[in-house]
């Protein structure tokens, strides 16, 4: 089975008092780096919410990078083309997806590029609008 990670199951890995933590982390080294995906777009989202946490969750930059890289090397990175985004983005514009909704929708495209059979997020209502193609391929960890 073929597994893709959303980006809030990545940020769950690194807080072990996240109430995600448990099943997010054993998701995450579960699987072998070929049988395991997350979008390129991830990474950035990942970096961005680490180091703008607040209070004491808040990570430094070192420390993010520290942790994008243990993302690297533990998961295949799945990255669109120019051409592969932008039928994306007409295709979800054409569902109606508005806002920041379409960052969930081309780590979707993500996804399916890489044949996952299981996409596994906490926030399971961001993606059900993007089609049978995805709700079909929905799961928590």
């Amino acid at each position: 089975m073929k597994a893709f990670l959303d980006t809030n199951v990545l940020v769950a890995v690194i807080y072990e008092d996240h109430p995600h933590h448990t099943a997010s982390f054993e998701l995450f080294t579960r699987f072998e780096k070929k049988k395991m995906s997350c979008g390129a777009h991830s990474l950035a989202e990942v970096y961005s919410t680490l180091t703008r946490m607040p209070g004491r969750h808040r990570i430094d930059s070192v420390q993010a990078m520290l942790f994008i890289r243990e993302i690297r090397d533990r998961i295949t990175i799945i990255g669109l083309t120019p051409d592969e985004y932008f039928e994306a983005l007409e295709t979800f514009a054409a569902l109606g997806i508005l806002g920041g909704a379409i960052y969930d929708a081309v780590l979707a495209k993500c996804a399916l590029k890489s044949h996952a059979e299981k996409l596994f997020t906490w926030n399971r209502r961001d993606y059900e609008r993007l089609g049978p193609d995805i709700v079909a391929r929905l799961h928590t960890p």
